[in-house]
């Protein structure tokens, strides 16, 4: 990147970018089915091992639509944001960037899977297998390693049973654009006082 400072004070300007945005998508319907992929590509690659969808948000894109499409991309099933469960904050991670990771729910609007072919090996909603499904993935070596990923699995875990609750979006205002942002709070928690 070339840039070049021109008011007399220190340069504020990064570098390059300093973070990277994810997603991992808990898509769950009223029968408590969760959708589960197996990788085609990546870390888990070749594994057997089912976890959520997961994706980046793009540059300009809320959290809440990027993982609206990256369930759509991958599985082809419509879905409804729900709220966001947890966020991870790690560093060093992808191209030596800091990283923060969503975990969102989301709610299923269609049940045909047509998943996508460069990316996704397998996608299922199964009442049978989803526990089997998100038990292997805390399981797996993969999880051992990554202790975050068992505390997001025991987070979707305690949501689907109901005793968890997440942060929904507000829609607001931007104070330096007039773009909508959102802002993720704990609805349940405001309406008990």
């Amino acid at each position: 990147m070339l840039v070049y400072w021109i008011p007399e004070t220190a340069n504020s300007l990064p570098v390059n970018a300093t973070h990277r945005v994810g997603i991992g998508a808990f898509v769950m319907n009223e029968e408590k089915e969760v959708l589960v992929v197996q990788e085609k590509s990546g870390m888990l690659r070749g594994t057997g091992v089912w976890k959520f969808p997961t994706g980046v948000v793009d540059e300009g894109e809320d959290i809440c639509d990027a993982a609206v499409r990256e369930v759509k991309e991958e599985t082809g099933i419509d879905a409804k944001f729900v709220e966001i469960l947890a966020f991870r904050q790690s560093h060093e991670a992808f191209f030596e960037k800091s990283d923060l990771f969503f975990v969102c729910l989301l709610q299923p609007l269609s049940f045909d899977i047509q998943k996508q072919e460069s990316e996704i090996e397998a996608a299922e909603v199964n009442i049978c297998q989803h526990m089997d499904a998100i038990q292997g993935i805390c399981s797996s070596t993969f999880c051992s390693e990554t202790r975050s990923f068992k505390h997001i699995v025991d987070i979707c875990l305690a949501k689907r049973d109901g005793k968890y609750s997440g942060f929904s979006p507000v829609p607001t205002k931007a104070i330096s654009s007039d773009k909508n942002s959102y802002l993720y709070l704990n609805r349940q928690c405001l309406n008990n006082q």
